[in-house]
């Protein structure tokens, strides 16, 4: 056949037909999707439905936790949930950060590959793992050189003394949130390098022919390139850190009363409520509650995605604006 013949028709009708299944499956798959989270929506509302009868949004508010007297709140849940998470982001986002700044711009040649895998290997490891090794380990480290020497060296100072008050035993907020910014360092600096390695070679290589130094060009280059990327990254670690349950259980106490704002009193957090109590809750107002609990959990992982959206289309308008 000629090259200036034209396709067969039956080509074409075949091409039109493959283009049209694709996309009645790509649209089928996001469909699904949606469907799957409206269900996980619905079925969360009813089987919490008695406990949203009874306390309304009380719930969120109260801190007493009693199954025996058949009372619930969730405040020292939410509290032991978003407490942890903030410290895990607090550690792990300018931790990712440098790892990834070293890993592209100023890493050797040889070091790049067998860095970068391990920090990606620890991403492997199981959740399990770090609970015990944060344990058995890290918490007898953490109370006897840190919260002793902070304890005696605040001791009798206003609010800071408060602050790191608490048994010296290891285990409670700030080592669960030591712990889960452990654990997130390798999704946000995976992310982050491989967004930082997307920067335009080109616009690196002006930067830093115009004598910007390397804090200048990541700053001023290729944080405004790759903003939505890096929120991206930031936005993945939370979303980890807020469900993650088996590491959480290990270090933080299951504590379900807060006595103080201390960040080494126990407490406890969403995911670790739902692992030790759901099996053992008997149908009524407990099961109910904790599955209240996982409806708030749910809305409080939507409005972070949100917020993240929220800014990233502010920073878009405000990159607009200047240009």
């Amino acid at each position: 056949m000629s090259k200036n013949n034209p396709p067969p028709r039956k080509s074409l009708m075949a091409g039109t037909l493959a283009d049209r299944l694709f996309g009645w499956a790509a649209r089928g798959a996001a469909l699904l999707t949606l469907a799957l989270l409206i269900g996980i929506l619905i079925s969360l509302v009813i089987g919490a439905w008695p406990s949203i009868t009874e306390y309304g949004l009380g719930f969120l508010t109260s801190s007493v936790w009693d199954p025996v007297q058949n009372e619930y709140g969730g405040l020292v849940m939410i509290y032991g949930t978003l407490a942890t998470s903030a410290i895990a982001l607090l550690i792990a986002v300018p931790v990712s950060f440098g790892i990834a700044l070293f890993l592209t711009e100023l890493s050797p040649a040889w070091l790049k590959r067998p860095l970068g895998t391990a920090i990606e290997l620890l991403a492997a490891v199981p959740s399990i793992v770090y609970g015990m090794w944060g344990l058995m380990v890290f918490g007898p480290i953490l109370a006897t050189y840190v919260q002793q020497p902070l304890q005696n060296l605040f001791s009798g100072v206003p609010y800071l003394g408060a602050l790191v008050s608490g048994p010296p035993v290891g285990i409670g907020i700030l080592s669960a949130g030591i712990i889960l910014a452990i654990m997130i360092i390798p999704f946000i600096a995976s992310v982050m390098r491989d967004v930082f390695e997307v920067t335009p070679a080109l616009l690196k290589e002006s930067a830093y022919g115009l004598g910007s130094t390397t804090w200048e060009v990541v700053w001023k280059v290729v944080l405004p390139y790759t903003k939505a990327g890096v929120l991206g990254g930031v936005m993945l670690g939370l979303g980890r850190a807020l469900g993650e349950t088996m590491a959480v259980t290990f270090v933080i106490g299951n504590m379900n009363q807060l006595q103080s704002l201390s960040v080494f009193e126990a407490a406890n957090s969403i995911t670790s409520a739902l692992a030790n109590e759901f099996a053992e809750a008997g149908e009524g107002l407990h099961q109910a509650s904790l599955i209240y609990l996982g409806l708030v959990l749910f809305f409080i992982t939507f409005v972070v995605l949100s917020l993240s959206k929220v800014l990233l289309s502010r920073l878009k308008k405000a990159e607009g604006a200047r240009s």
